[in-house]
């Protein structure tokens, strides 16, 4: 609006006011005086604002002044810069993480105490005292704009291929997840950690240090190969064509296994789920036997046996409490630890077992924890998966003095609490009782055999 036009107009209108007003009695004068005098300051505050406007800096953004708006545009210009750096480095989408959780114990039976810290599991030293925990893990994983994941997990001494694999590898997880279509239905490849139980392997995600006896002793620890997962509403399913425990199939072993789980969502505080295997995995009774058939003489046949795992788990969150329980049966082909006395052939090994564990929040920082664990296991002599034999450091196996044919059973009970000093901090503390139902625990000063086994641990949990 061109303001020159109007100061004229404004003019107008007051000379124009006592001709307005002879024509008016006294009364209706005073009001349309104000009314007139009302619409020429409207008009004079209209004036005003498009002269204010007029006289604003080209180039002007409002509220900004010019060297506001030049500095904006440079960190605009920066900004995108650095985002076509990140996409030429290969380092958009990438997510870093990780932790560390050095861990004290002190184990009766082995008379020992200290800290255990990336020790080796290999050869032997995997037990309930020196399980997944005092670990160290570096996770990369990096998702591309079409929604493909690459996942590559590292854990020195810990990770599934250092446990079972072939016991130096410091890879935990190496797998891709690409779209078929939608980012709902994916194809997986590649060594992926198992899926089963209530607890995880990561001391992040576990609230007690040491882990339930299913999860040590009757569950797998890593596929490789080939599968698929599908998230439909509050459900996901997954499954693999995969080898066992093993990157590659060795001579004369053809088969991979079945691996699945299913899992529904109730929302964020409740869910359940299943898990199962089926197919061959190692059979270790007869790897580790170097006297075969005790009754012809022959050796036992050392290929993968058929094995069958089936688990359902499931967790409550409600206020302050936290509930979570695991139920698990399983079976492998002539994997028991004692041989039919008649005949000297191996027998199928049989298991099934549970752990529940409740916790309470004290604070929010401060929470409580109790966990039950129980896994029977007195078929021929006893034998789980990947631990077909007796085994003094963790009860398991028939009573050396006693009758071969029977495996111990095995109960456990936890009681713990967890601090959590802030985001990336946690410190947990334990204290554990291990029981057997034969006495199948090796004391170590005094090579006695005992039925029960006390374990103290305390860890820092820090990640990132």
């Amino acid at each position: 609006m061109n303001t020159h036009r109007l100061t004229p107009l404004l003019a107008a209108l007051a000379s124009a006011l006592p001709f307005a007003l002879q024509a008016q009695s006294t009364g209706d004068t005073d009001q349309r005086l104000r009314q007139l005098q009302e619409v020429v300051g409207r008009m004079q505050q209209r004036i005003d604002e498009l002269e204010a406007a007029r006289a604003k800096p080209p180039g002007a953004t409002w509220g900004m002044s010019p060297e506001q708006v030049r500095e904006l545009n440079q960190v605009t210009v920066k900004a995108a810069g650095i985002e076509d750096a990140l996409e030429t480095q290969g380092w958009r989408g990438l997510k870093v993480s990780g932790y560390i959780d050095p861990t004290y114990l002190a184990a009766r039976n082995q008379n020992r105490r200290g800290f255990q810290f990336l020790d080796s599991a290999s050869n032997g030293e995997y037990a309930i005292d020196n399980g997944s925990f005092g670990t160290a893990q570096l996770d990369l994983l990096k998702e591309t704009d079409n929604g493909t994941r690459w996942h590559l997990t590292l854990m020195p001494n810990r990770g599934a291929a250092g446990l079972t694999i072939d016991g130096q590898s410091i890879v935990h997880e190496a797998s891709v997840s690409m779209p078929l279509g939608d980012k709902q239905t994916r194809l997986i490849a590649g060594q992926i950690p198992d899926w089963s139980g209530h607890e995880f392997a990561q001391p992040t995600l576990n609230k007690l240090v040491t882990h339930n006896l299913l999860f040590d002793f009757t569950i797998p620890t890593a596929y490789t190969g080939l599968g698929l997962e599908l998230v439909r509403d509050n459900w996901t399913m997954k499954s693999m064509l995969a080898n066992v425990n093993a990157s590659r199939r060795q001579a004369g072993e053809h088969a991979p296994a079945l691996a699945w789980r299913v899992d529904h969502y109730n929302g964020e505080f409740s869910g359940f789920g299943a898990a199962g295997l089926h197919g061959r995995a190692a059979n270790w009774r007869a790897l580790l036997d170097e006297t075969g058939n005790p009754v012809t003489g022959e050796p036992y046949a050392t290929h993968d046996t058929m094995t069958h795992l089936l688990e359902v788990d499931g967790y409550y969150i409600r206020g302050d409490w936290a509930l979570t329980g695991q139920i698990g049966i399983g079976r492998q082909s002539n994997a028991a630890i004692t041989a039919d006395p008649v005949t000297g052939v191996l027998r199928s090994a049989r298991w099934w077992g549970m752990s529940a564990l409740a916790a309470y929040k004290l604070t929010p920082l401060v929470e409580l924890i109790a966990r039950a664990d129980l896994l029977h296991n007195s078929s021929h002599g006893g034998g789980l998966l990947g631990w077909s034999f007796a085994d003094g450091r963790n009860g398991l196996g028939p009573d050396p003095s006693g009758d071969a044919e029977r495996g111990a059973n095995r109960r456990a009970l936890a009681l713990g609490a967890r601090y959590q000093h802030d985001a990336n901090v946690a410190f947990k503390s334990e204290v554990r009782l291990d029981q057997a139902s034969l006495p199948v625990f090796v004391d170590a000063a005094s090579g006695q055999q005992r039925s029960t086994n006390m374990i103290f641990t305390g860890a820092m949990v820090v990640g990132f």
